[in-house]
C-alpha cells in the first residue's frame, strides 16, 4: 500500500500540484493547529465535540480543512484550554507595484 506522504512527495514535483498545494498552506496550518490543540488537551474528536456542544463530524470537518468562524475557533480554544491568538504577520514575499 502506498503512503500518502509518498504520493505527496511524488506529486509535488508537478508544478500545478505544487501551486495548488501552496495555495492551501494556511488551511493546512490551521487544521494542524486544531489537531494539536485537541491532542494536547488529551481529547478525542467526540470529547471535543461534547465540550463545544457540536458533533464529532463537525470537529472532523474543521480538522480536515473546513474553515471555522472566529466564534467557532473561540469555542475550540475554550474547550481545549487554549488561548486563541490571531495575528497579521509581515509578508516576506516580494510585492510588485
Amino acid at each position: 500500500m502506498t503512503k500518502i506522504s509518498d504520493l505527496h512527495n511524488k506529486w509535488v514535483q508537478d508544478k500545478a500540484y505544487q501551486e495548488a498545494y501552496d495555495a492551501l498552506e494556511d488551511e493546512f496550518a490551521l487544521a494542524a493547529a486544531l489537531i494539536e490543540a485537541r491532542s494536547r488537551a488529551g481529547l478525542t474528536q467526540g470529547e471535543l465535540a461534547e465540550r463545544m456542544h457540536t458533533t464529532q463530524s463537525a470537529v472532523a470537518r474543521f480538522e480536515g480543512g473546513h474553515i471555522p468562524t472566529i466564534r467557532t475557533l473561540e469555542k475550540i480554544a475554550k474547550a481545549t484550554g487554549s488561548r486563541l491568538k490571531i495575528s497579521f504577520e509581515p509578508d516576506t514575499a516580494p510585492h510588485a507595484l
